[in-house]
């Protein structure tokens, strides 16, 4: 399909435009063990989930970077069903998840040698590659767009619930429209309980960061979406890589269809006001942290404040600060990548108007950090 059919596309599908078939439903929260998937109960659970995918319903599952809201990729009315639960608008496209590279065929028309190198180096693993489509792939899926994204997730319980499935699935982070990712199942089930089927409850998350979005054609290669794979691992496995810049001003509602999820959105957002305290680096001294979150806490004296709190932070220099979350230390980005929409989401759950939250250095994991926290503040 050629660029303007995608922005054809975009322009025939309005945000909501699919709201009318999603009815409410009582959605099934199933306890799954991840270190004894192959128990009765648990194979019971997936058994169940895997025919619900099959007969086109909506199931939450856990991947290792956030919760995924599930269907049939190749079943149009479920993927739109998706659209509908999250009322996410048509412009915006969907990741697709495998459990082996022959289902991989089935979705992509071609592979490059450089993606079979990627595939063979991050796979399974939080890297989405986005591939030439295959004519079985519904527009839905793609926005219309020539490409799909696709990857092959780590956790156990998604490559298990897709391998009984039999079919890939399409799934984008499993909460409402632009707001925070879940990785928990509770997450999941405070956006999304009554609008899906099933949630498969398997603990948190690891990463807590959505996959890396590359596009591996092209000289650099393309980073649409700085993720839990590096773009340091992806330049020493394959080649130099250039992360998307948008030349257009974060928007809630973009002029056509989107070539990556997420691409030029704000995104990510809790329901209170997200304030970034910026100027700081990995080495910058917890006492300089603390003296800037204590400065911006007093600036918003009007609100009631609440603080993602890296370790070693006191608390009671933020005196304005109302609520804290213990976030991790801050030279460990993996911990304060695991821990982000947690927090988030309890600070909007503590009732907070405004967060504040210290803005990690950039590089490696942090790329993925500062794009989360620059795309949810508003």
């Amino acid at each position: 399909m050629q660029e303007s059919a995608a922005v054809a596309f975009h322009a025939a599908q309005e945000p909501g435009a699919w709201a009318c078939e999603n009815k409410s439903v009582k959605t099934l929260r199933l306890p799954v063990d991840v270190e004894r998937l192959h128990t009765e109960e648990n194979s019971e659970a997936l058994d169940r989930a895997a025919a619900i995918l099959r007969a086109g319903g909506l199931v939450a599952l856990p991947t290792e970077t956030v919760y995924g809201l599930g269907a049939n990729a190749f079943d149009q009315a479920a993927v739109k069903r998706i659209f509908a639960a999250k009322a996410r608008p048509a412009w915006d496209p969907v990741i697709v998840h495998v459990a082996s590279e022959a289902m991989l065929d089935e979705l992509v028309c071609d592979v490059s040698a450089r993606a079979r190198l990627l595939i063979k180096q991050f796979w399974p693993g939080p890297l989405t590659l986005l591939l030439p489509r295959a004519a079985s792939v519904p527009d839905c899926v793609t926005a219309g767009r020539p490409l799909v994204g696709v990857r092959m997730p780590a956790h156990p319980v998604a490559i298990e619930l897709i391998r009984r499935a039999g079919v890939p699935v399409a799934a984008p982070s499993a909460n409402r429209f632009g707001h925070t990712s879940p990785t928990t199942a509770a997450h999941v089930l405070d956006d999304l309980d009554g609008r899906i089927d099933v949630v498969l409850d398997a603990g948190p998350t690891v990463c807590g960061v959505e996959s890396t979005v590359l596009d591996p054609a092209g000289e650099p290669m393309t980073i649409y979406r700085p993720g839990a794979a590096t773009a340091e691992a992806i330049c020493a496995a394959a080649g130099a890589v250039a992360i998307f810049q948008s030349s257009e001003p974060l928007r809630k509602m973009p002029v056509e269809a989107l070539p990556s999820p997420g691409v030029g959105l704000r995104h990510y957002a809790p329901r209170a006001r997200l304030v970034l305290i910026e100027g700081l680096d990995a080495t910058t001294p917890l006492a300089a942290i603390e003296s800037a979150m204590a400065t911006a806490a007093r600036q918003e004296a009007n609100e009631l404040v609440g603080a993602m709190l890296p370790d070693g932070v006191t608390a009671p220099a933020l005196a304005a600060a109302k609520r804290v979350f213990p976030w991790g230390r801050w030279d460990a980005p993996e911990e304060l990548a695991a821990r982000l929409y947690s927090g988030l989401r309890a600070l909007d759950a503590a009732g907070c108007t405004a967060i504040l939250c210290p803005l990690p250095a950039a590089g490696g994991l942090g790329a993925a950090l500062h794009d989360r926290l620059r795309k949810a503040a508003r």
